[in-house]
């Protein structure tokens, strides 16, 4: 799973957009009404509602804003719809967009308009899944608990790879083994910063500094707008990419 942490890299590198409070505060807010219009507002009966409310905490959403989220959901509010979109951005790299929106034909023709303008193009949904795994990804603040008797005890509800990425840890499962790790953190009394199921790429393109910062760029704009949750990508992060991207800031 060592190609999770190139993925991931590039992604923090050029996430930073979505580390915008009220950007990040509004796709929070999308996942936690649509959770409760699916399942209901009781958290206890409703595990996506659950998780959704736990990573808006993470990234320190005020109480007030998730208790309206889920009110405003409960009485009428605006009805989202889940989309996916498959593409390719230049050099062939394939990405993978998933949205929620209250308007699809809007969507549709923004997602399709930023590919043509960076130089990339929409597929057909299918198209490209199959280059993307769906892996359930936790991501641990290091704290109160010790980090070896953690990977046993994560080990021993199905994690597949755990790495240390500094001030946290990741752990990664198949997408089956999500509740178990969700039950095993619960009874362990640790909350996640963030968890979810993300699309990590088994395979990864690589281009030279130059076509794949074109890449970055269609990324970026994807990930300003504001019907799309998340992007996902197979561009392979190099050495002299990561300069790069230290050098733009």
């Amino acid at each position: 799973m060592s190609g999770h942490s190139k993925w991931s890299t590039i992604k923090r590198k050029k996430g930073a957009i979505d580390a915008k409070r009220s950007k990040l505060f509004s796709k929070l807010v999308k996942e936690i009404q649509i959770a409760t219009r699916e399942g209901g507002p009781d958290q206890s009966m409703n595990s996506r509602l659950r998780l959704a409310v736990q990573n808006a905490k993470g990234a320190n959403m005020p109480k007030d804003n998730i208790e309206r989220a889920i009110s405003k959901a409960s009485s009428e509010g605006t009805n989202y719809q889940e989309l996916t979109f498959e593409g390719y951005a230049p050099g062939g790299v394939a990405v993978f967009l998933e949205c929620l929106t209250d308007n699809k034909n809007r969507t549709v023709s923004s997602v399709r308009s930023l590919f043509t303008k960076r130089g990339g193009n929409l597929g057909t949904n299918g198209s490209l899944s199959f280059l993307f795994d769906r892996k359930g990804v936790f991501t641990l603040k290091k704290g109160n608990f010790d980090p070896e008797e953690l990977e046993l005890e994560m080990i021993d509800a199905g994690a597949e790879d755990i790495e240390d990425e500094g001030e946290t840890i990741v752990v990664i499962c198949a997408m089956e083994d999500f509740g178990n790790l969700q039950k095993k953190l619960e009874t362990l009394g640790i909350d996640a910063e963030n968890a979810e199921l993300q699309r990590i790429p088994n395979t990864t393109k690589k281009l030279d500094v130059e076509d794949a910062m074109k890449v970055l760029r269609l990324v970026e704009d994807f990930e300003d707008d504001d019907d799309v949750q998340n992007v996902y990508h197979n561009l392979e992060m190099t050495d002299e990419l990561e300069l790069a991207l230290q050098e733009s800031g």
